[in-house]
């Protein structure tokens, strides 16, 4: 969800719960009202046992661990980097698909994103390229300039700082990476109908 779509939601649901103890105590069908129209229900649903967990324990203070925070109801690796990082400063890096094409096409990597072997891969360069005294900020640099300068499609190599460095644009293949294993399976269909006009 870009920011500008998600923003209104954020600002309604933290105005109506603004800590923990009010989202934990909240009934579930209110908590997916204001969710509506996000998708993704399993994630409100997660949130909201998160922060049930939460309220639970004395103090009700957010875990500010990498492993305390994986281990919320519906948080996998890449939320936990995320709210470690950037919430707590933890040097954990994020990888996601904006991250995953911006390292394949920088360093042209040719192993699939969506293998178990890939992922590892990528997520230990990943770290390895993690500036531990600002994770926060370099994971939504790289982030961003995946979302914004490194695109899928028509990505603004002639005006990119790292241009001189990458990889793929040297070897002219911008547009191969990041591999996937699993491309999608494009069908030709005919499709046969008739109107009938019985008047």
């Amino acid at each position: 969800t870009r920011v500008e779509q998600g923003m209104p939601y954020y600002l309604r649901f933290v105005e109506r719960f603004p800590n923990i103890r009010d989202l934990a105590r909240a009934p579930e069908s209110e908590v997916l009202k204001l969710w509506e129209g996000l998708g993704y229900y399993t994630r409100a649903r997660n949130l909201h046992a998160a922060a049930k967990h939460i309220a639970d324990n004395p103090g009700a203070q957010f875990p500010d661990t990498y492993a305390s925070i994986r281990a919320l109801k519906g948080v996998g690796d890449y939320t936990a980097a995320a709210i470690a990082s950037f919430a707590f400063g933890l040097p954990y890096a994020v990888v996601d698909g904006n991250v995953f094409r911006v390292l394949s096409r920088f360093f042209g990597l040719d192993i699939p994103v969506d293998t178990t072997a890939g992922r590892k891969t990528y997520w230990e360069l990943a770290q390895q390229l993690l500036d531990p005294e600002l994770p926060g900020d370099y994971n939504q640099a790289i982030m961003d300039f995946g979302a914004v300068q490194c695109t899928p499609r028509q990505p603004l190599c002639g005006d990119c700082p790292l241009a001189a460095h990458c990889t793929a644009r040297a070897q002219d293949i911008v547009r191969l990476l990041p591999v996937k294993s699993k491309q999608l399976m494009k069908r030709e269909r005919l499709l046969l109908y008739g109107v009938f006009n019985l008047s």
